[in-house]
């Protein structure tokens, strides 16, 4: 049997980090190794398994990447005010935290580009859901693995408005799809708390989509 409480404080902890990040600690090639190991048992559209993993490490590289980011963060959140470059200002927390990852990017030990074979932007919603479908679940697995081990990672795809400098940069072939890059750190301090989420009960329909409560015996409502 599986200890529940740590499994359940697992999954509704482990979250994208950004100013918890320590970007002086570095991380070691085999605890990524490890937990993309782990990734890989996530699930794969007919067991395909066309997935690739481009580890970034080198500074000058992580530089250019950062760079890339920080031109598509200010083109989706809006260019710096001020003199002398300008500054972001924050309204909220969440913004806070994401201009703090947007100017810390290049020091960022670790990031992490997960890739899926195939090109689906032409075809329809199947080709693009099983492709997606079968690259996300193993960066999410990749996270869970992180966590476990007193590693953090932020979901970011800002960088996907020029996927085509980043596949030049580090030399991917054509054919590949960028699907998430996950900049990966060890994180400060013990512990994270679950998220504000509004109730599943919320969202959640029961045999299609008007009912929202749930059948108060097998088979009702069928």
């Amino acid at each position: 049997m599986f200890d529940l409480a740590t499994i359940d404080h697992l999954l509704t902890t482990t979250r994208s980090v950004r100013k918890r990040l320590d970007l002086s600690r570095p991380v070691g090639p085999e605890v990524i190794e490890r937990c993309l190991e782990i990734a890989t048992q996530a699930p794969s559209g007919s067991d395909r398994q066309r997935w690739h993993f481009v580890v970034i490490t080198d500074a000058t590289l992580r530089q250019s990447i950062a760079e890339i980011y920080r031109r598509s963060f200010a083109a989706y959140f809006g260019a710096p005010q001020g003199p002398h470059g300008g500054r972001y200002t924050p309204t909220n927390a969440l913004q806070a935290s994401a201009i703090y990852l947007a100017e810390h990017f290049h020091e960022i030990p670790v990031m992490v580009l997960f890739c899926y074979e195939g090109r689906v932007e032409q075809q329809g919603v199947t080709a693009q859901a099983s492709l997606y479908g079968s690259i996300l679940p193993a960066a999410w697995s990749f996270m869970l693995a992180l966590r476990s081990r007193g590693l953090g990672a932020v979901w970011t795809t800002l960088h996907l408005q020029e996927e085509a400098e980043v596949a030049a940069l580090l030399g991917l072939p054509a054919h590949l799809t960028q699907a998430v890059l996950l900049p990966v750190a060890y994180y400060t301090g013990d512990d994270f708390r679950p998220a504000q989420r509004a109730p599943a009960s919320e969202r959640t329909h029961w045999n299609g989509w008007k009912q929202r409560r749930a059948p108060d015996e097998p088979g009702e409502g069928t």
